[in-house]
């Protein structure tokens, strides 16, 4: 028996015991048309041949969910950064479609997935990656079902690299960033955070975006114009999203004099330009920037908060809490 699809793709499968039934092993997909082809032998060696078509259901974009990736194919990251399935649509069945999600990495390291909500996954390591690792992802999703009639539009598959390990300590009580590669402090740069009212979160947060040149608008954080805490400045240098909610890492030429004895911001890490454009240089996305020494905690969904979770809680996130130890 042959079963073939679209411009004679075979479709594996295999006959029952019995030879009585065809099943296939790989996944049918949506709105396409199959022929079948069969042969069947009697006793005496006579053969019937009979052939027939058959279509599989079309689905619209809308009852398909696409997996997009961060970090992008062939991306070099930091340490913390976590692997990201995003799907356009959103995921009701996760157990079905985490089943067909895998990390695999050289060196191997042991990590999980965890449910940030019905359109994002994460998969991270127990603790921060070894630089160096190569890492392969894997959404073997094509035809799974996602749950609510909603099934995987493709599957897909991406690489990215770990390189260096740069992770930046901040302390906004001491006003000062002590940044380290492989372990060992490279500089101390005085800073200033977040004010009263605009507490600098503490926690791990992992370097998200860069920009050489970024416009601060504070109406995007809640600030209206015409409020006294009110800025829009139109050309922040060396400036690196640490939070979803508006957290950066820039330069802040305006409050050299305040930096490395008072926080003047309304959240963010200024430095002079100079520090800034070193630690920029040095920097890449999945970097950490490690925040101590306020009572204002940074949450889990807010930036690639992943780290805020010990791995044991971590792993309760996972459709399949159980199996990823």
């Amino acid at each position: 028996m042959r079963v073939t699809a679209g411009k004679g793709k075979t479709l594996e499968g295999s006959l029952s015991a019995d030879k009585t039934s065809w099943t296939a092993t790989g996944r049918l997909e949506p709105g396409q048309r199959y022929r079948v082809q069969a042969v069947a032998v009697n006793d005496s060696g006579d053969k019937t041949r009979e052939n027939s078509t058959f279509r599989t259901q079309d689905l619209t974009l809308d009852e398909q969910t696409y997996p997009s990736f961060a970090p992008l194919k062939g991306e070099t990251v930091g340490v913390g950064m976590p692997v990201i399935v995003h799907f356009d649509v959103p995921v009701k069945d996760k157990a079905s479609i985490e089943k067909h999600l895998s990390v695999q990495s050289s060196p191997q390291q042991v990590g999980a997935w965890h449910w940030i909500n019905d359109n994002e996954v994460h998969w991270r390591p127990r603790t921060y990656w070894k630089p160096g690792t190569d890492v392969t992802v894997k959404a073997d999703i094509d035809s799974i079902p996602a749950g609510n009639g909603i099934y995987g539009q493709m599957s897909r598959t991406s690489t990215f690299h770990v390189g260096t390990k740069v992770i930046s300590h901040v302390n906004v009580q001491t006003h000062r960033m002590n940044v380290f590669v492989h372990g060992k402090m490279q500089r101390s740069i005085p800073i200033s955070a977040g004010k009263p009212g605009f507490t600098t979160r503490s926690g791990v947060k992992v370097i998200i975006e860069k920009f050489r040149h970024k416009r601060m608008d504070a109406a995007t954080t809640g600030i209206s114009p015409g409020s006294p805490e009110y800025y829009n400045i139109s050309n922040v240098e060396y400036a690196m999203r640490v939070t979803y909610s508006g957290e950066f890492v820039h330069a802040a030429p305006w409050s050299v004099g305040t930096q490395g004895s008072v926080n003047t911001s309304h959240g963010c890490v200024g430095m002079s330009t100079e520090n800034a454009a070193w630690l920029y240089n040095l920097s890449k996305r999945g970097d950490v920037v490690d925040v101590t020494g306020s009572d204002r905690h940074m949450t889990l969904d807010n930036g690639y908060g992943d780290w805020n979770e010990s791995f044991a809680k971590w792993k309760q996130g996972s459709a399949l809490t159980g199996s990823n130890s």
